[in-house]
């Protein structure tokens, strides 16, 4: 599900609309094959028919967690735009943060030597604000994400010198008129 272009400013243009990295649904997923294979064993085998109850108890909760992790996943948003970075999640109850681009200090990101391996790893964005550097988690190839949010940093600043300038040269031609 794309993050909705009604939510941009009329100017803004959407550079990245990011969902967490897959390896979000990695324990889920997991726990959800090992209860599927489980409920098979025990369909399977004589012997084990007093555990059904509770294998399908734990098949029914591991499902609810996948589909969980999945809403949760769908409903989560890290999203580069041309002024500002802005991170979304929940469907009923909603958590967001927006940070513009000109209040970006510095970009952190780490990723562990497992999460390099699969393309993952956390942002942490230092901004002038109260709240100091925000985690974003789970991001995709985050040291690319961290190279396009400086890009769009400093097309932000060449856009606002030439609003600058253009402004002082309309300004000085009138003086001069």
């Amino acid at each position: 599900m794309p993050y909705p272009e009604d939510e941009l400013h009329s100017t803004e243009e959407l550079i990245l609309d990011l969902h967490p990295h897959w390896w979000f649904f990695a324990k889920s997923a997991a726990m959800l094959a090992l209860a599927v294979i489980l409920a098979i064993a025990t369909l399977s085998v004589s012997w084990l028919s007093w555990a059904t109850v509770p294998v399908a108890v734990f098949v029914f909760a591991t499902l609810v967690w996948f589909v969980q992790r999945y809403i949760r996943w769908v409903s989560t948003h890290f999203v580069l735009t041309s002024d500002r970075v802005i991170f979304r999640t929940g469907i009923i109850a909603k958590h967001g943060i927006e940070i513009p681009l000109e209040r970006i200090n510095t970009i952190f990101f780490h990723q562990r030597i497992f999460e390099r391996m699969l393309g993952l790893g956390d942002l942490d964005i230092e901004s002038a604000s109260k709240d100091g550097a925000q985690r974003f988690e789970d991001i995709r190839n985050p040291s690319a994400v961290q190279n396009e949010i400086y890009k769009q940093m400093e097309a932000n600043q060449i856009k606002a010198a030439d609003r600058i300038s253009g402004g002082i040269n309309r300004a000085h031609g009138v003086a001069e008129a």
